[in-house]
C-alpha cells in the first residue's frame, strides 16, 4: 500500500491502490469532520428558510385574494 500525498492538504493522503482518503493527523480529521458537519448544518438552515419564505408567500396570496374579494364585495 502506498500512501500518495494529497495535493493542498496537508496531512491528507490517498491509497494509491484503492484510491481512498486517509489523514495522518486525528485533530486535523476530527477537524475536517466538525467543519463539514457544520456545513451540512447551515445548508439544512438554509433549506429550512427558502421553506419558510415559500410558506409565507403562498399565505400571503391567499390573504391578497380574500382581501380582494371582501373589497368587491
Amino acid at each position: 500500500m502506498s500512501q500518495i500525498p494529497v495535493q493542498d492538504a496537508e496531512r491528507w493522503f490517498r491509497d494509491s491502490r484503492t484510491g481512498s482518503l486517509s489523514c495522518a493527523d486525528q485533530d486535523t480529521y476530527k477537524k475536517y469532520m466538525a467543519a463539514r458537519k457544520a456545513e451540512e448544518v447551515k445548508k439544512q438552515q438554509f433549506d429550512a428558510l427558502q421553506n419558510d419564505v415559500s410558506l409565507l408567500k403562498s399565505d400571503m396570496s391567499e390573504i391578497k385574494s380574500l382581501l380582494l374579494k371582501l373589497a368587491n364585495n
